[in-house]
């Protein structure tokens, strides 16, 4: 009998353990000069000005949302279709969270989309490149007029090594944030980074996501004697330390290299489910996509039938997203209804992701495939019994 095929397995190269060993030997394991060394390779990477470790997107979205002043009486525009975290942290600073639907096609949000939820309490914008593959950042920084004063803030967590258009992410935006969690591309368990090229917010974010001190434990005791701080904000706790960030400089430095094992992956997935009753995102011309994740989506009314029938087979599933509004925490709060926003709610009922990672082997995707084409001609059947019924009541 076949093992079962997990759903993630990391491929950390045998030096992190090295790097690890070597912090551990050292004064620091919270923030020092590992943490420094990484955010230097960050800014090279993207071609930033500034880049802050942060303990995970979303304490690193809070510093941001802090350092750019956004709070109660202010609103800040999401698409429904996303991870929890991209709405929270707007909830968690007190501000309010505008959704805005998804494009059908992409899944993406549009410029169009949040231009027209737009309202003059609005304060920023959380575009979020979902899957790997990027939105349209420039045009939604035009959409919104430079007079506004309405800040761009990527959620970048799924795209690390995305571009569009050959720009990366944090290229047109004010700040771009990613995450290193644990079934990332680049990971370190836990964590997270902000690039910026305003150097007023780099100044605040410094503080910021660090209680709004202002200076770290390895500033504090540089040159060999202790330095004094003080308080100039209200901050939260986001720093990174060394003993986690050790594990990225690797990672890092091979990303790039390591991409097209990732896209000839998600490319044979596409090959192979070509014509059959599953729905996969359009690919836009133009966008590298990390390929981050592979989702499909299926009939809402089979989708847990589906899981339950991939899970018995030996193939572990799981769901990213469904549509944030449609959350109980939401739906009861502001009395959100999937018909607002129908295109995030009808893909998050009937989505599935598959296993997608640099350690699934031909033979273990080949065994994926196969489900996969097995499950769709059952949904067929499925859908074809149910209409019949249907119509002849």
């Amino acid at each position: 009998m076949n093992e079962p095929i997990e759903f993630y397995r990391h491929a950390l190269p045998k030096s992190t353990a090295a790097a690890v060993e070597a912090v551990i030997a050292s004064p620091f394991l919270t923030s020092g000069s590992v943490c420094k060394r990484v955010e230097g390779m960050l800014c090279e990477f993207f071609g930033a000005s500034h880049a802050f470790l942060t303990s995970s997107w979303t304490n690193g979205a809070i510093a941001a949302l802090l350092a750019l002043d956004i709070g109660p009486g202010d609103e800040v525009i999401v698409p429904a279709q996303t991870f929890i975290a991209t709405a929270n942290v707007v909830e968690l600073v007190g501000a309010t969270p505008i959704f805005v639907d998804v494009d059908p096609h992409t899944l993406l949000m549009s410029a169009e989309a949040a231009a027209g939820a737009v309202t003059e309490r609005t304060r920023a914008v959380i575009p979020v490149h979902l899957y790997g593959q990027m939105c349209d950042i420039a045009g939604l920084r035009k959409a919104l007029g430079p007079s506004r004063g309405i800040a761009i803030i990527e959620d970048a967590a799924h795209a690390f090594e995305s571009s569009r258009d050959g720009e990366l992410p944090g290229s047109h935006s004010d700040v771009a944030i990613f995450s290193f969690y644990a079934t990332k591309n680049v990971t370190c368990g836990e964590g997270g980074a902000i690039i910026t090229n305003r150097a007023d917010l780099a100044q605040r974010m410094h503080s910021t996501r660090l209680h709004g001190m202002s200076k770290g434990a390895a500033d504090r005791f540089q040159g060999g004697r202790y330095n004094h701080w003080d308080m100039t904000l209200l901050g939260t706790k986001a720093n990174l330390p060394d003993l986690l960030a050790a594990l990225l400089p690797d990672q890092i430095g091979s990303i790039r290299e390591r991409l097209p094992e990732r896209q000839a992956m998600a490319n044979r997935y596409r090959d192979a489910f070509r014509g059959l009753p599953v729905r996969l995102p359009e690919l836009l011309p133009g966008c590298s996509t990390a390929e981050h994740l592979f989702p499909i989506h299926v009939p809402p009314a089979q989708r847990d039938w589906a899981i339950s029938k991939l899970n018995a087979g030996g193939i572990n599933v799981t769901v990213n997203y469904r549509s944030v509004p449609d959350t109980s925490y939401y739906r009861e709060k502001y009395g959100f209804r999937p018909e607002q926003f129908p295109v995030s709610y009808e893909w998050g009922e009937g989505e599935i992701t598959l296993p997608l990672y640099e350690r699934l082997t031909a033979d273990e995707q080949e065994r994926v495939i196969a489900a996969v084409r097995n499950l769709a001609d059952e949904i067929a059947f499925r859908e074809d019994k149910s209409a019949a019924i249907t119509g002849a009541r």
